[in-house]
């Protein structure tokens, strides 16, 4: 916990649980799972796994160490709804986000059926704010699991964007948009970028496009005809990016 990130909607992450298994087409690519399988070779002891799911129950309690208020992206190296986590160990770690009321913390699953299965036996605190992923519109189903659960406030993370998505945005509070990027990225379109900026226009969701992704994501930018999108839900917290 508490590792600085080169995630632009984020401060910071926090993994109590690493490892994941690939579900869909945006996993095919996963940083997640080659930075896992780097890790175990450096001999970090949290990696010791890989990318197999294992918890992390000596980095539950970190939060409660961070006093400086965080904007933290949980279990950036997992899914938090993962199967083979237990919902005893869930409801945990929404207990220890539940006593840092001074951070916001952003939990993002692309396991949407089972998010929703557990919704009623989770305490949703107002800091936590729950996403889901969506890569093609075959996944929009995942949108319509996220607004029945009971999560204060509700994300969308269209990352890596694979094909044109058309939305019902009713009910969500943040849509954040991104190409694929690395050696092996597949392309984004701007027909679809804009598409999605002007869906959000329509429902007045706030639009993150964090990059066009590419090789070379640096180069590539993340200017939309000439202006960038960085907004966030409102009242957005004072402290967010100010790491």
């Amino acid at each position: 916990m508490g590792m600085k990130t080169g995630i632009e909607w984020t401060d910071a992450t926090w993994n109590p649980v690493t490892g994941c298994d690939k579900i869909s087409q945006g996993c095919k690519n996963c940083y997640a799972h080659d930075l896992a399988l780097r890790l175990k070779s450096m001999g970090q002891h949290g990696y010791r796994n890989g990318f197999d799911l294992t918890l992390q129950p000596d980095m539950l309690e970190k939060p409660l160490q961070w006093k400086k208020p965080r904007m933290i992206f949980v279990n950036s190296m997992s899914d938090l709804f993962h199967d083979g986590i237990p919902l005893e160990y869930i409801q945990k770690v929404f207990e220890v986000m539940r006593r840092c009321p001074q951070h916001t913390f952003q939990v993002l699953t692309k396991r949407s059926e089972r998010l929703l299965q557990l919704s009623p036996d989770i305490d949703w605190p107002p800091n936590v704010w729950q996403g889901v992923s969506i890569e093609l519109q075959r996944y929009s189903s995942r949108l319509e699991d996220l607004k029945r659960t009971s999560a204060k406030i509700k994300f969308l993370s269209l990352e890596p964007l694979l094909g044109s998505l058309d939305l019902n945005l009713n009910g969500i509070d943040w849509v954040i948009v991104g190409g694929e990027s690395g050696p092996k990225s597949r392309p984004i379109q701007e027909e679809w970028v804009l598409s999605l900026r002007d869906q959000c226009s329509k429902y007045q969701v706030p639009f993150f496009f964090k990059q066009w992704g590419g090789i070379n994501k640096k180069a590539a930018g993340n200017s939309l005809h000439g202006l960038q999108y960085t907004e966030f839900p409102k009242p957005t917290p004072i402290f967010a990016l100010s790491a």
